[in-house]
């Protein structure tokens, strides 16, 4: 009976503990209708011509810019360990006659400028002449607090996107288009954790940041570049943590368990209960 009391006690506690870290996730404060307003008018209006002009923009903010069939937009946005990086954007092609198919491409690339591949997503989309628009997408590869040098895995940092026409005919070149972009990033959890971080996060200097970030943070700073709410966690913190707590616990009391119940199970039958 002491065994199964103690037992019972350890699931309870495991539970109280999943039950704190559900509770600390449900109280998390959602963005209200006013904020989400605010992000939306400081949204950007322009885009970057390089990495270095690149402009900077938040997860969940979609940014616009008026451009030229040709021109190469760049922004840049955060992205830490443990989350999953989703990019679209929509052209809006000009109404006069084109004079033939338009093919856009949406290239994404880490904080060493090297370029990552796409889950999946349409990554290249060719728009016919008579197209208003042409929508794309990439879904990168969930970021990795830690990689080997030889590995080409993402890692948390800045993340620049570039949009620009791959193919059209030269006729059409210089024809004013509207770009829209945005990129939301989902916790993918403890699962994708890995043991060790960087030491900082791969994020130049040179861009171009959101009046938020100038507001917040001292120029030159990483802040002012911009970097995800509540800072870079380098995959310090992760919900494995207390799946494995929970798990040696109960490994702990499942062993106490089978040697309880094969100690008794060895008395001799002619010796009296508790002998």
């Amino acid at each position: 009976m002491r065994t199964l009391r103690t037992l019972t006690t350890a699931v309870l506690a495991g539970a109280a503990l999943l039950g704190l870290a559900g509770t600390a996730v449900a109280d998390s404060p959602s963005p209200s209708a006013s904020a989400g307003a605010d992000a939306e008018a400081a949204a950007p209006t322009e885009a970057g011509t390089s990495f270095r002009t690149a402009t900077a923009i938040k997860p969940d903010q979609q940014a616009t810019a008026d451009a030229s069939t040709g021109d190469y937009l760049y922004w840049v946005v955060p992205v830490d360990a443990g989350q999953r990086a989703t990019v679209k954007a929509k052209v809006t092609l000009p109404e006069a006659a084109r004079h033939g198919a338009a093919t856009w491409q949406l290239d994404v690339y880490d904080g060493l400028r090297r370029r990552q591949a796409c889950q999946y997503g349409a990554q290249t989309r060719t728009a016919a002449p008579d197209a208003g628009t042409v929508e794309l997408s990439c879904t990168l590869r969930t970021v990795r607090a830690w990689a080997e040098p030889w590995a080409n895995d993402p890692l948390p940092g800045s993340y620049y996107i570039r949009l620009t026409v791959a193919d059209l005919r030269k006729d059409d070149l210089g024809l004013p288009v509207r770009a829209a972009v945005d990129a939301t990033v989902a916790d993918m959890g403890g699962a994708h954790a890995v043991d060790g971080s960087l030491a900082a996060p791969l994020v130049p200097g040179g861009a171009t940041a959101t009046p938020e970030a100038e507001e917040s943070a001292a120029p030159g700073t990483a802040a002012a570049f911009g970097e995800p709410d509540g800072g870079w966690s380098s995959g310090g913190w992760s919900d494995r943590w207390i799946w494995t707590a929970v798990g040696g616990v109960l490994a702990a009391l499942a062993g106490l368990a089978g040697y309880r119940f094969t100690r008794g199970s060895g008395r001799p039958s002619h010796l009296p209960p508790g002998a």
